[in-house]
């Protein structure tokens, strides 16, 4: 069943969408009067039937309602600027699999340095493969793409969470050391280099802050590759996959 986003709750048992999702039900999918689609806000899923349909307005009828399926693990993915466009694939995998938030970091090694005004040229781009990622794989929530922070930010902001996770080539524990129970509710930060890993002085500012490091074994992941190996494991040694 087609499914949409909304921020705002049914009203009298209705539900209306608009903008481009209101054209591309219309026009892409042709759906039509008394036609079912769901339509998911604030992790809530609503199973609608179509009441009037046209290229700028849907008016739905919310019929049912169910808790949408999301993580127990409330995971924050900090990923570091990699090269070319390997943030959109990361974006979109870290999306299907279950990372609430994304945020790109500017650490030591990464190649690609934009300032907050560049990036901003690409968010929009960003948070749009984060929606249809997040309508194409059931999700109840849509992914926050946060603004480019230092790495001490990232650090300061995992500090705070339950567990703190740093892929690390040189070596540490594994994924499945780190006391994981089934369903537990964690709030989880993962950091991940750009294509020339992390310096020692970077590993050692996360050893120095509580933040785990982590090998992934002995294959030299690329930097577009290791969160998602590294998210789906998690989520599978917290049984939400």
């Amino acid at each position: 069943m087609p499914r949409f986003f909304s921020d705002h709750p049914p009203i009298d048992g209705e539900l209306r969408i608009t903008g481009d999702d209101a054209w591309h039900i219309a026009r892409s999918l042709r759906l039509r009067l008394n036609d079912r689609l769901t339509v998911c806000c604030n992790r809530v899923d609503y199973s609608c039937t179509i009441l009037s349909i046209s290229d700028s307005e849907i008016r739905l009828r919310a019929e049912s309602s169910s808790m949408s399926k999301e993580p127990s693990l409330r995971l924050t993915l900090y990923a570091a600027l990699p090269k070319k466009d390997k943030l959109e694939l990361v974006i979109m995998k870290a999306t299907e699999l279950g990372a609430e938030r994304i945020v790109p970091v500017l650490t030591e090694f990464c190649a690609l340095r934009l300032t907050g005004e560049q990036f901003a040229k690409k968010k929009q781009r960003l948070e749009r493969i984060a929606y249809e990622a997040a309508k194409q794989s059931g999700r109840g929530i849509i992914p926050q793409i946060s603004d480019i922070i230092s790495l001490d930010e990232a650090v300061s902001e995992m500090r705070s969470m339950d567990l703190g996770i740093m892929l690390y080539e040189k070596g540490g524990v594994s994924l499945g050391s780190l006391g994981l129970a089934p369903g537990e509710e964690k709030s989880v930060g993962l950091l991940v280099g750009p294509e020339g890993g992390f310096s020692e002085r970077e590993a050692r500012l996360c050893q120095e802050n509580g933040i785990k490091t982590v090998w992934l074994g002995p294959r030299i992941l690329r930097c577009e590759t290791a969160p998602i190996a590294a998210i789906s494991i998690l989520l599978f040694l917290n049984n939400d996959m």
